[in-house]
């Protein structure tokens, strides 16, 4: 089992990251200071480190530093709201894997430590993915996520950033049973102090807008399936197509 180490003092992001890692498979172990994230990470060598950077204690440059002098070979994701050009540079020359600024979604940050993990291995990430970073088609669905809007049968819809966010995130897990608050957890994340939590009934309405824009029957969808008193699921091929 994959081991992360999530060094980060506030509880608001501590606590989400954890819980959505420990419900993907990862084990994880956690700390809310440098001093005790760093000796958590020479004592259990884990294979990956979420670290924060404004720490009390001691700060998360010098936890880098400290771990890459001993030499340990844990990914090293820095997430932090310290987004200068100089600061993630610095990061970097110290020995971080990625550098994600805050306010981030928990959905970037599993992406990213799953792709650093993945070229840690000798992979190569985005390779067999259901779909590339830019485009995707499904059905009579053409999407152009770098253009957020979609063609439906000839018929052009542009897409808000959530809408394009929660799309992906369907093409991604076609098949599956998703509930919505892991909608909520993988796709809105760690709201920010100024911005209302979603909550179940935002995701139905997000879904409703996609799947008027996706369908060519909303109220017969083939695509985006609502399941009864769980939440949805998207089937790329449509329910009635043959396998």
């Amino acid at each position: 089992m994959t081991r992360v180490l999530v060094i980060e003092d506030e509880l608001s992001i501590r606590m989400p990251l954890v819980d959505v890692l420990r419900a993907r498979g990862y084990e994880v172990l956690e700390a809310g200071d440098g001093e005790r994230g760093l000796a958590l990470a020479l004592r259990e060598d884990p294979d990956a480190i979420l670290l924060d950077l404004m720490l009390p204690g001691r700060d998360g440059f010098s936890v880098l530093r400290a771990l890459r002098e001993d030499r340990l070979t844990a990914t090293v994701l820095i997430l932090s709201a310290r987004g200068s050009e100089m600061d993630r540079i610095q990061g970097f020359e110290y020995g971080a894997d990625d550098y994600v600024v805050k306010p981030f979604s928990i959905a970037e940050v599993l992406a990213r430590l799953k792709a650093a993990l993945a070229r840690k291995g000798g992979a190569t990430p985005g390779i067999g993915e259901v779909e590339d970073v830019r485009t995707a088609s499904f059905g009579k669905v053409h999407v152009d996520f770098e253009a957020y809007s979609l063609v439906n049968d000839g018929v052009r819809h542009g897409l808000s950033r959530r809408e394009m966010d929660l799309l992906r995130y369907f093409l991604r897990h076609d098949g599956e049973t998703l509930e919505r608050i892991r909608l909520i957890d993988d796709v809105w994340g760690v709201p920010d102090d100024d911005e209302k939590a979603p909550t179940l009934r935002t995701v139905d309405n997000h879904v409703l807008r996609l799947r008027k824009k996706i369908e060519l029957a909303p109220e017969d969808p083939r695509h985006l399936l609502t399941i009864h008193r769980v939440g949805y699921r998207f089937l790329r091929r449509g329910q009635t197509e043959a396998p």
